[in-house]
């Protein structure tokens, strides 16, 4: 594993997010853990660059939906809805392959990278067999113009919500205190759409399933927090079915200045 042994890619940082996300386990089950996930993310570098040539038939086979029949509901009645996921790999391949195996259209919500010529490089993976690019300031213009569609929605709702005026749900995920991005909830309340999450796990080198699981259907009230809450356990649920196959080395607990949840 080159970004282990070589790169060192996090490492440290790594360590330090496994060490206060399962405190229980030993240094030699944590290291496990990491090296797990150093594998993973070699294979997911690869995997998400062989979607610039891979078939539709090949990657239906390897990203594999257990229960896609559960949107043939929300189209039949002109549905939208929101389909959340988390940093499981691969990220990538799951909503590439939603494209494949869903009754409905996919918009995804992406924050644009800094350089232009990577950014360029993942809209041309993730739009090769369809798929709706939403640039994440764009998205409450987008919902008004496109809410003629019935599509799906996708968003990877598990990361830092680093922009200071970005509204947020705090919470204990992974025994800590954790800050999650609160746009998933915004959108569900400014919608009114049904909400699922697709959870991923990885069955053998690059063979993975998504099983679709419904967070929760609307009605939203003002202020309700239900998709969030709902959300957030379930991913942490996942994690702690695959440790490995979360993004470890994403700097997810770097603002330690947040108000502390009462107990």
């Amino acid at each position: 594993m080159l970004s282990y042994y070589l790169v060192r890619y996090r490492r440290k940082l790594v360590r330090k997010n496994l060490a206060n996300s399962f405190p229980q386990l030993t240094e030699k089950e944590r290291k496990r853990i990491e090296k797990s996930f150093y594998k993973n993310l070699s294979d997911y570098a690869v995997e998400t660059l062989k979607l610039l040539t891979i078939s539709k038939a090949e990657l239906k086979g390897r990203m594999v939906y257990t229960n896609p029949e559960l949107l043939d509901g929300y189209k039949q009645s002109n549905q939208s809805i929101i389909l959340l996921s988390s940093h499981q790999f691969n990220w990538e391949w799951l909503l590439v392959s939603g494209n494949l195996w869903l009754p409905v259209p996919i918009d995804f919500v992406y924050q644009p990278l800094h350089s232009k010529f990577v950014d360029n490089l993942m809209q041309t993976c993730r739009m090769r067999f369809g798929g709706h690019a939403i640039k994440r300031n764009e998205v409450a213009r987008e919902l008004v113009k496109r809410k003629n569609i019935v599509r799906g929605i996708a968003i990877v709702a598990d990361q830092y919500p680093g922009r200071k005026h970005d509204k947020r749900f705090e919470t204990t995920f992974l025994n800590q205190h954790t800050a999650f991005f609160y746009g998933s909830q915004q959108m569900a309340n400014l919608t009114q759409y049904p909400v699922l999450y697709g959870s991923v796990k990885k069955i053998k080198r690059g063979h993975y399933t998504c099983t679709l699981i419904k967070v929760t259907d609307p009605p939203y009230a003002e202020g309700t927090e239900t998709v969030i809450k709902n959300y957030s356990q379930l991913v942490e649920q996942a994690i702690l079915s695959d440790p490995a196959g979360w993004l470890w080395s994403h700097n997810r607990w770097k603002n330690r200045h947040i108000k502390k949840i009462e107990s």
